[in-house]
């Protein structure tokens, strides 16, 4: 991990602490501040039309009267909690889950709270650079006629669910809240596709890698991939929890023509988890190829010295025999001395270097 985020893990739980010894449901923003100053965007449509405007405070988001089309409350930056709870408040959104919705490390998750349904999402996004996985957390409240949402920051990912209600596309003008809701987590179920798309690109190049000459950078490619399949894993598995929660709740909230949508909506978290798990079970055996090549290649360079230290043990003893300062030796005296052990020399690393080939050590 880079010294950015272990800074980052440490002002969250520096913030984390102030929670210490607080009764439950009391408002405290748990992560970083990723915007200037908060922005309340309001949407609002029917099968004849759109409006969208921008709040200035959140008493201009007042909720719809029942059957007059669906509003879409849409809230980026939780760090001003005065208005998370003002907006919570006139919708009748509980203290406790204000306080999920302002924890932005909490886990995914789904309530159905009767009167309205609560999830929490984390989106994805690659990181600069390309490398590394940004988190963002997302709440979903959604209610008879409205959904509040509400992220760290302002974002691009829905977008194009703007559009459609803007353009009148498909079924969403023509649909509630629920399709709305389902629309909202099925742009961040496609986020996770894109995401894995691109980290799979890079697992077949490291597979390259590791077919060629892998080196230290090949490791820690590998060991960055890891640590991103770490934090997919656990944004994507709870999310197939919320998605099953929503298909399986008994809520009046929730139409019988969204059902279908949410079922399909199931298979794609399900499909997103089996990748995670796929791309982790890769880059493990990845790992141990690696660890394998490097093995390899440090034996292959071991083989190598030690038969060239093997070879050379005899000739040492040869030539510390000759090289004794004693006065008395009957070779040191005679003409073909110098050549014989020269011939003794050469035999005897003849002689191993075949038993060498036969032993297939060679």
């Amino acid at each position: 991990m880079k010294g950015g985020g272990k800074e980052a893990e440490r002002r969250r739980g520096r913030k984390g602490s102030r929670k210490v010894g607080l009764p439950p449901g009391t408002l405290v923003h748990v992560g970083e501040q990723r915007v200037d100053s908060v922005r309340i965007r309001i949407v609002e449509y029917d099968a004849d039309g759109c409006r969208e405007r921008t709040a200035g405070s959140p008493g201009e988001c007042l909720p719809p009267p029942e059957g007059k089309g669906v509003t879409w409350i849409e809230v980026a930056g939780l760090h001003e909690v005065g208005t998370v709870e003002e907006l919570g408040r006139g919708y009748g959104v509980h203290p406790l889950v204000l306080e999920d919705i302002l924890n932005t490390g909490h886990r995914p998750k789904f309530e159905d709270l009767e009167d309205y349904l609560f999830l929490v999402a984390k989106i994805l996004r690659p990181g600069t650079g390309g490398e590394g996985i940004e988190t963002e957390q997302l709440g979903l409240v959604l209610g008879p006629g409205w959904v509040l949402s509400f992220r760290e920051r302002a974002g691009e990912e829905f977008e194009p669910v703007r559009q459609r209600i803007r353009g009148g596309k498909g079924r969403i003008r023509k649909r509630g809240a629920d399709y709305l809701a389902y629309a909202l987590l099925d742009t961040v179920v496609d986020g996770c596709f894109l995401l894995l798309d691109g980290i799979e690109g890079r697992i077949e190049v490291l597979e390259n890698e590791l077919v060629g000459e892998p080196d230290a950078d090949t490791l820690r490619k590998i060991h960055g991939l890891r640590r991103e399949m770490i934090t997919l894993r656990r944004a994507t598995w709870p999310l197939r929890e919320v998605v099953k929660g929503m298909v399986r709740a008994e809520a009046p909230l929730v139409q019988d023509a969204t059902a279908p949508f949410l079922r399909d909506l199931e298979d794609h978290a399900l499909q997103v988890a089996d990748t995670v798990e796929s791309c982790r079970e890769i880059l493990a055996g990845m790992l141990d190829t690696y660890l394998s090549t490097v093995s390899n290649r440090m034996n292959a360079v071991m083989k190598v010295l030690t038969i060239i230290a093997t070879l050379f043990i005899p000739l040492t003893f040869i030539a510390g025999i000759y090289g004794m300062n004693f006065k008395h030796m009957p070779e040191l005296e005679w003409r073909w001395g110098y050549a014989a052990v020269w011939a003794m020399m050469l035999a005897a690393a003849g002689c191993m270097v075949l038993f060498f080939r036969r032993k297939r050590w060679l």
